[in-house]
């Protein structure tokens, strides 16, 4: 497994959950693939649709979001800068049973 040297901006800008204008409350910080509905499964260590009963994807901490999202792109990448990761805040609704993307699915290119 290689070990790659990421930047602390390399799943976008740290930032804090309270320090956010949001239009709904954050439960946490998930690891989204840009250009899916898709977040980092805290358990499996996969990729799985927010609508998933079985996605368990938000981390208390953007610390902790980034340190999954870097042993994923170590185990999942030849290059590091092909992730296609990003650190978002996220939602969960206990009525759904799911997870939310506050900020919807997020593209990799503008």
């Amino acid at each position: 497994m290689p070990s790659f040297q990421l930047s602390p901006d390399a799943f976008g800008d740290c930032f804090n959950l309270d320090d956010l204008p949001l239009a709904r409350p954050a439960a946490g910080y998930a690891v989204q693939m840009l250009d899916t509905d898709t977040l980092l499964d805290r358990i499996s260590s996969t990729f799985l649709p927010v609508r998933s009963p079985r996605l368990d994807g938000l981390f208390v901490t953007f610390d902790e979001a980034y340190a999954a999202a870097r042993l994923w792109v170590e185990a999942n990448c030849q290059m590091p800068d092909e992730h296609r990761l990003a650190i978002v805040p996220a939602g969960f609704d206990n009525t759904l049973e799911r997870h939310i993307l506050i900020y919807g699915v997020l593209c990799a290119q503008p």
